[in-house]
């Protein structure tokens, strides 16, 4: 009986610790990788290149964008992203901060996202998080979400 708890202890144990080790572990190869997917996305955005930007992405990718439009596919987010681009002028940079591995072929990066030079010389700083995934030609971009942070809520007053 000791014997076969201690067989599932370790199971459990080898359960739990095991996935964790992988999602926290990212090679340099794939960092590298990943960043350059960013770079290129950036790249392709100024340039008004649907192509390169269509190459980018998963064909079912997703975006969610700050303003709360929600681009589903492809064709939706090249469309989208160049219009976004041509309309709101400026100059945007992601800078990738954080990469963690969710599985073998799945990661998250997550950067700031500066929006500079918009009317008014005001800019825009937002955070930026890129669900990507490794297919047999590289890593691509599944999802994109788009985030402007709020002010904090005010703390309510206390109870008399």
């Amino acid at each position: 009986m000791r014997v076969r708890t201690l067989i599932a202890a370790v199971a459990i144990l080898t359960l739990c610790v095991i996935p964790r080790a992988i999602a926290q572990s990212v090679s340099s190869a794939d960092d590298t990788q990943i960043r350059e997917v960013v770079r290129k996305y950036m790249a392709a955005r100024e340039l008004q290149d649907p192509k390169a930007v269509e190459a980018l992405f998963t064909a079912d990718a997703d975006q969610l964008v700050s303003s709360g439009e929600w681009r589903r596919g492809r064709p939706d987010i090249v469309k989208g992203t160049l219009a976004s681009t041509r309309n709101s002028g400026g100059t945007r940079t992601i800078t990738i901060e954080t990469i963690r591995m969710i599985a073998p072929t799945v990661a998250l990066a997550d950067g700031r996202y500066e929006l500079a030079g918009l009317a008014g010389g005001t800019t825009r700083s937002m955070w930026s998080s890129f669900t990507m995934v490794r297919g047999s030609d590289g890593w691509q971009i599944a999802a994109i979400r788009n985030m402007l942070p709020a002010p904090p809520v005010p703390t309510a007053a206390p109870k008399p």
